[in-house]
């Protein structure tokens, strides 16, 4: 192949956004003859978005050099900026403020005036927050943003409306934050930007709006990341964030099954056949403590202890605190002392805002149950101050359901009813369906310490609607221990072996295959499919599967 016909090629494949045949071409070229600055930036550019980290650098470098060479500097300075940002990303902070300063002194040695001024900017602003110089920063942001309009400069409006975005989350000022986090999301949908934008962007704002406790925008804008990395197979980085963020909304949204697909691959993406992590994809900041901590929040909330705790372990492994979940696996074991002791050191630490929040609520469950009052109120009013500061649903949930949860264990029903009503109407709003559905088993107990029984048990039926779907066997024995259901509930009552058989019978397993997975004998499930059959008054398997179906079992 001649070298017109693999640059023309490469050129090509990367407006197409195929990345690894951009790659591929662009570096066949490469090595018949030497790319110019242009060229150059699309080789760094589809390098950076297959991982081939050190290519990516080697290939910005050059780039910035030829630019030099020609005299053109704020091109020059435009390399750099990308550079930077992959060092950061990668923690070499030396190597990325060496690159920073020499950017800056060839615009200012030239007295360009550019948009590129712009980006270094972002770059110092990055700095400046992590300092704490928040003045400075939103400075900073708003002279980007100008640039980026006198410019017409799109990657800088971006990075400009996220920057002062991040100011403003930094300030506490979340409606602020949100509007600019917006029109940055509109700026890489609706402008010709790099795909280093986007990606940065999306994950930038994601991470924000958790920081903020903005559940619903960060859901929306996962969902929009999710379709841009599915047209993109082969993209390498921002991915693993997508499958993370992916896997926790589906688990707040009560997809269990499909956030569990999701955290498993994104622990996959992220670690090697060995479990260690994969170097690459790391040192850009891979999620893999993150991904390893989702799995085992859905591991625990289904009662799968062992893998949960397995989970938790490789989280810390790679760098992710196990807790609050690990406490709360523990108080789920029904070893009380080991998770009070836990959390209690927990809450003597710094989080950040959605970690804190997620803290305390599993303190005040955990202490509240555990019988240490004290604590758990003092956890309970630090969330509702916080929700207080912040209008943000998630946060009126979990707080109104803290005060709900000490009033119960104070034994004043009446006052935790109401705490817990507004708490299961802020889990409806969000569309929360397992925290909800605990919320109302609360409710079932305040009810019944008022002598309400009927009111109980239709509270008591409604979370158990709900855990039979999710498959929480947890919270599902827990409820079951609370009440049996009343001779005109929808659904007999199965144990919970029954059900784990019924949902496997349903996806067409056989009676051998089942008792393979669940460690029991074959004759012990043809026992159970018998009784299953009989309490449910069916005439054969193929009846309990669409038994199964038809009441939301699988």
């Amino acid at each position: 192949m001649t070298t017109p016909d693999a640059l023309d090629q490469g050129r090509s494949a990367f407006r197409a956004r195929t990345w690894t045949e951009a790659f591929r071409q662009l570096s066949a070229a490469e090595q018949l003859t030497p790319l110019g600055g242009d060229d150059l930036e699309l080789l760094a550019t589809s390098a950076f978005l297959t991982g081939h980290d050190d290519i990516s650098l080697d290939s910005w470098t050059r780039a910035y050099h030829d630019w030099c060479h020609g005299g053109n500097a704020p091109r020059a300075a435009r390399c750099a900026f990308w550079m930077i940002l992959q060092l950061l990303s990668s923690g070499e902070w030396a190597r990325a403020n060496g690159w920073l300063a020499t950017a800056r002194r060839l615009l200012d040695d030239g007295q360009h005036d550019c948009g590129e001024r712009g980006l270094l900017s972002v770059i110092v602003l990055r700095v400046q927050l992590k300092d704490g110089n928040d003045a400075a920063a939103h400075e900073a942001a708003t002279g980007a943003i100008a640039l980026a309009h006198r410019f017409d400069d799109s990657d800088l409006k971006a990075f400009g409306c996220l920057s002062q975005g991040l100011v403003h989350v930094r300030r506490g000022e979340a409606g602020a934050a949100a509007a600019l986090f917006d029109e940055a999301m509109v700026a890489v949908t609706t402008a010709d930007v790099s795909p280093i934008t986007i990606g940065v962007v999306y994950c930038a704002v994601i991470e924000a709006c958790y920081e903020v406790l903005d559940l619903r925008r960060a859901r929306e804008w996962t969902s929009v990341l999710a379709q841009w990395c599915g047209t993109q197979p082969d993209l390498v980085p921002f991915r693993g964030h997508c499958l993370v963020h992916r896997a926790e909304t589906m688990r707040l949204g009560g997809a269990w099954l499909s956030a569990m697909t999701e955290a498993a691959q994104a622990c996959r993406r992220a670690t090697g056949s060995d479990g260690s992590l994969r170097s690459g994809e790391t040192m850009r900041g891979y999620p893999a403590g993150a991904a390893f901590y989702e799995l085992a929040e859905i591991c625990r909330v289904r009662g799968k202890f062992a893998e949960a705790e397995d989970a938790y372990r490789q989280a810390s492994l790679h760098g992710r605190s196990p807790e609050p979940g690990l406490a709360l696996l523990r108080a789920a074991e029904g070893r009380t002392d080991t998770a009070v002791a836990a959390i209690r050191r927990v809450l003597d630490q710094p989080q950040k805002r959605w970690a804190r929040a997620n803290v305390l609520a599993a303190a005040v469950d955990i202490l509240a149950r555990a019988g240490d009052l004290a604590v758990a109120r003092t956890a309970s009013e630090e969330l509702t101050n916080m929700a207080r500061a912040i209008s943000a649903p998630f946060l009126t949930a979990h707080a109104a359901q803290a005060r709900g949860t000490v009033f119960l264990a104070e034994r004043e029903p009446r006052a935790a009813l109401t705490e817990l009503r507004i708490a299961w109407m802020a889990w409806q709003e969000l569309e929360m369906p397992y925290e909800g559905a605990r919320v109302r088993m609360m409710i079932g107990l305040a009810c019944r310490a008022l002598g309400d029984e009927d009111g109980a048990t239709m509270e008591f039926d409604a979370a158990r609607q709900v855990f039979l779907r999710l498959d929480a066997v947890p919270d599902l024995m827990r409820v079951d221990e609370l009440f049996a259901p009343s001779p005109a509930a929808t659904t007999p009552r199965l144990t919970t072996r029954e059900l784990q058989i019924i949902r496997l019978l349903a996806s067409g397993r056989t009676n051998r295959s089942i008792a393979r997975q669940l460690t029991i004998s074959q004759r012990t499930v043809d026992r159970h499919v018998s009784n299953i059959l009989t309490k449910l008054n069916l005439s054969s398997r193929s009846a309990a599967t669409a038994y199964a179906y038809q009441h939301n079992l699988i």
